[in-house]
C-alpha cells in the first residue's frame, strides 16, 4: 500500500505542477485582457485601402451564398473591394452560385494539392502583385458571415500601420445542438480572450485561419503551406521574420460550427494534429529567438503552440485533483485546487468580456461529455492516428 501511495502521489505532483504552471498563464492572459482596447477609432474622412477578398470554398454551394450577401451589404465603397472565390476541387454548383452573386471566380482542380494553403497560395500566384490592384488581402471562410463594419475597421488599423490583423473569428449557430455551444464557449477562449490579452501585454494575436487581414506586400514574401492547420504555420513563419499579428476585436467573422460531437470529429483532429506537427516544427526555432533577442513575443508564440486544447487541460485537472486527495498530498493538492480555480476564473472573464448570450452558459452542463471526448480524440492523436486532409465538415443546420 505504501507504494502505491507513493506512486498516486508522484503522479499527482507531475500533473499538478505543469497543469498549475499552465492555469497561471491562462489567468495572466485574461487578466491582461481585461484591461486591452477593444474599439478601433475609425480613419478620418473617406477609406482609402483597396481590400481584395479571397474565399476559399470546397464544395460550399449551401452557405457561400450567404456569406457573399453579408460582404455586399458591407459599409464600405464598392468600388475600393473585390471578391475572389477560389472553387477548390469543387464537384457541386459553387462556381456557378458565386458568379451568378458576381463575384470573380477562379476553378482549381489539383486531387493531389488540396486545402485551403493551396488555393490561397495557387490564386495569388495567378493574379500577380497587380490585378487587381489591391492594397491588403482578407481571407474569408465561404461558411461565414462579416460584421458590415469589417472593411472600416480594417482600413483604420492598416493606415496607422498594422501590417497583419485577426478579426475576431465567432460561432454563428448556437441554438439547437449543445456541441455548438461548447464550441462557441472554446472559440470566445482561444479568439477573443487570449489575442485581447496578448494585446495588453505586447504579444502575437495569432491566427485562427478565417477574417485575416494583410498587408499586401506580406503574401508576396511568404508563401502559403500545405499544412493540415496552414494558419498556425504562417503565423509562426511571421513571427521568426519579425512580424506581429494584431487583433481587431470590433470586426467580426461568425461560421456555423458542428452540432455534434461526431460531426466535430474530423475537424478536430485536424486542427490538434496540426498543432502537434507545428509545435514540433516551430517550437525550438521559436524559443532559441526568444532567448537570444529576449523576446515575450517569441516565447508567448512558443507557449501557444505547446498549451493542450483547454479541454484537455481542464480533464487533467481534475484528474489531478482527485488524485491529490486520493494522495492527501498538500502540496499536489494546493497546485490541482489553485490550477481549477484560475481555469474557472479564465472561463469566466472571458465569456463575460464576450458578452457570451446565455446559450453558451447552458451549453457548459455539457462540458463534462465534452472533456472525455476531447482527452479520447488528443489520446488517439498522441498514439499516432494520422486525420484525412482538409475535408468539408457537416455543420449543426446542413
Amino acid at each position: 500500500m505504501a507504494v502505491v501511495s507513493l506512486l498516486v502521489t508522484l503522479v499527482a505532483l507531475a500533473l499538478a505542477l505543469p497543469l498549475a504552471t499552465i492555469s497561471a498563464y491562462l489567468l495572466v492572459l485574461a487578466g491582461a485582457a481585461c484591461f486591452a482596447r477593444r474599439a478601433t477609432p475609425l480613419r478620418q474622412g473617406p477609406p482609402a485601402t483597396r481590400f481584395l477578398i479571397i474565399v476559399p470554398a470546397h464544395n460550399e454551394e449551401l452557405l457561400l451564398p450567404r456569406l457573399l450577401a453579408s460582404l455586399d451589404n458591407l459599409d464600405y465603397p464598392r468600388e475600393r473591394f473585390a471578391v475572389h472565390v477560389v472553387a477548390d476541387n469543387c464537384y457541386d454548383r459553387t462556381a456557378d452560385l458565386a458568379r451568378a452573386a458576381g463575384a470573380c471566380v477562379h476553378e482549381r482542380f489539383d486531387p493531389d494539392r488540396q486545402g485551403k494553403g493551396h488555393a490561397l497560395q495557387w490564386l495569388l500566384e495567378r493574379l500577380g502583385p497587380g490585378d487587381p490592384p489591391y492594397d491588403a488581402i482578407v481571407v474569408v471562410d465561404a461558411d461565414s458571415e462579416v460584421s458590415s463594419n469589417f472593411l472600416r475597421v480594417m482600413d483604420a488599423r492598416l493606415a496607422r500601420g498594422e501590417r497583419v490583423i485577426q478579426s475576431y473569428y465567432a460561432a454563428r449557430n448556437l441554438a439547437g445542438a449543445p456541441g455548438a455551444g461548447i464550441r462557441a464557449a472554446a472559440l470566445i477562449l482561444v479568439h477573443y480572450l487570449r489575442p485581447l490579452g496578448r494585446m495588453a501585454l505586447g504579444g502575437s494575436a495569432g491566427l485562427k485561419g478565417n477574417g485575416m487581414v494583410f498587408a499586401a506586400d506580406i503574401p508576396r514574401s511568404h508563401s502559403w503551406s500545405g499544412a493540415l492547420t496552414e494558419d498556425i504555420a504562417y503565423h509562426a513563419a511571421l513571427i521568426l521574420a519579425g512580424e506581429r499579428v494584431t487583433f481587431a476585436p470590433d470586426a467580426a467573422v461568425r461560421a456555423d460550427m458542428p452540432g455534434t460531437l461526431r460531426t466535430a470529429r474530423s475537424q478536430n483532429e485536424r486542427w490538434e494534429r496540426g498543432r502537434l506537427d507545428m509545435a514540433r516544427a516551430y517550437v525550438p526555432d521559436l524559443l532559441r529567438a526568444a532567448l537570444r533577442e529576449r523576446s515575450l513575443l517569441h516565447f508567448d508564440a512558443a507557449m501557444e503552440l505547446l498549451i493542450p486544447p483547454f479541454g484537455v487541460v481542464a480533464g487533467l485537472s481534475a484528474l489531478s485533483l482527485a488524485l491529490s486527495i486520493g494522495s492527501a498530498n498538500p502540496i499536489a493538492l494546493g497546485l490541482s485546487g489553485f490550477a481549477i480555480l484560475a481555469q474557472g476564473l479564465y472561463l469566466a472573464t472571458g465569456l463575460l468580456l464576450a458578452r457570451a448570450p446565455p446559450v453558451v452558459y447552458r451549453a457548459l452542463l455539457f462540458a463534462p461529455v465534452f472533456i472525455v471526448w476531447k482527452l479520447c480524440l488528443y489520446a488517439r492523436l498522441l498514439l499516432g492516428v494520422r486525420p484525412a486532409g482538409w475535408i468539408r465538415t457537416a455543420r449543426n443546420d446542413h
